[in-house]
C-alpha cells in the first residue's frame, strides 16, 4: 500500500511539472510566437492547446499504464458540432481539449482574471461562463464569430452539468449551448464519459495510478433537428439530453 502511494505521488509531481515546467520552458514561446506573428490568434492557440495536452495524456498514460483508455474513433471525427458531456473528474476538458483542436468551450469567469492562463484562455476564444458585466462585450463578440467558426469545422463542447458530478448521475443542465445549437443551427452530439474519475477522484490530490480501471468516451446520441422545416425547442433539446443520458444511469 504504501509503495502504491508512494507511486501515485511520483506519478501526480510529473503531472504537475509538465504543467508547469512543461509550459514555461517549452510550450510558451509558441504561445508568444502565435500571439505576435500568427495570422489567426485563435486558431494558433486552440491549436496549442491541443497538443500541451496532448503531450500531457501521453505522460499519463505512460505511468498509470493500468489504466485502460478506450476512445471511440468517431468521437474524435466529430467536426462542426455543439457536443456535450458529462462530468466526472477536472481530466474531462482536458482530454477534449486534446482531442478536438478546433475547439471551443466555456470557462468560469475567475480563470480569466489568472496571470498567464486567463491571457490563454481569452486568445483562445473561449466563452466567460457568465455574460454579466466586464465579460458582456466578450461573449457578444464570441457569438457574433460562431457560426463562421462552425462553417470552419470548430466544434463547441460544453459539460452542461456545469459541476462534478458526484455520482454519475446527470444533475442540472445549463441550457446555453443548446440555445448556440439552436441558433447556429449546429448538430448536437451527445458523449459518455465513464471512469476518469477513478483515476483523478473530486477531492483528491494525488492521482490513483496503480488501479486497474478502463477510461472509456463513446457517442450515445447524436441530435440533428431539420432546423428548416421544424427547429425544436430549447426545452425539446434539453429532454432529448436528458432521455439520451438516464437510459444509461447506473
Amino acid at each position: 500500500m504504501k509503495v502504491d502511494r508512494l507511486f501515485d505521488f511520483l506519478v501526480t509531481i510529473l503531472c504537475w511539472v509538465w504543467f508547469i515546467l512543461g509550459f514555461f520552458l517549452f510550450f510558451s514561446w509558441f504561445y508568444l510566437g502565435a500571439a505576435l506573428f500568427a495570422k489567426n490568434k485563435e486558431v494558433s492557440f486552440q491549436r496549442l492547446n491541443s497538443r500541451f495536452y496532448q503531450v500531457f495524456f501521453y505522460l499519463l498514460r505512460v505511468t498509470a499504464p493500468r489504466h485502460k483508455w478506450e476512445i471511440a474513433q468517431e468521437v474524435a471525427a466529430i467536426r462542426s458540432a455543439v457536443i456535450v458531456c458529462n462530468h466526472l473528474s477536472y481530466l474531462d476538458p482536458l482530454l477534449l481539449i486534446a482531442l478536438f483542436e478546433r475547439h471551443r468551450t466555456i470557462v468560469k469567469t475567475r480563470f480569466f482574471s489568472m496571470p498567464v492562463f486567463g491571457w490563454i484562455i481569452r486568445k483562445s476564444g473561449y466563452f466567460p461562463a457568465s455574460g454579466e458585466g466586464r465579460f458582456t462585450k466578450m461573449m457578444l463578440a464570441q457569438m457574433q464569430t460562431m457560426e463562421s467558426f462552425f462553417q470552419e469545422g470548430g466544434n463547441l463542447f460544453v459539460f452542461p452539468e456545469g459541476a462534478r458530478s458526484r455520482d454519475g448521475r446527470v444533475g442540472h443542465l445549463q441550457k446555453g449551448a443548446l440555445k448556440i445549437a439552436r441558433l447556429c443551427k449546429a448538430p448536437i452530439y451527445v458523449l459518455q464519459l465513464a471512469q476518469t474519475d477513478e483515476l483523478f477522484p473530486p477531492g483528491r490530490f494525488l492521482f490513483q495510478s496503480r488501479l486497474k480501471n478502463s477510461i472509456t468516451l463513446k457517442i450515445i446520441d447524436r441530435i440533428e433537428p431539420d432546423y428548416q422545416e421544424d427547429t425544436p425547442s430549447t426545452a425539446m433539446l434539453e429532454q432529448r439530453l436528458r432521455d439520451a443520458y438516464s437510459v444509461r444511469e447506473p
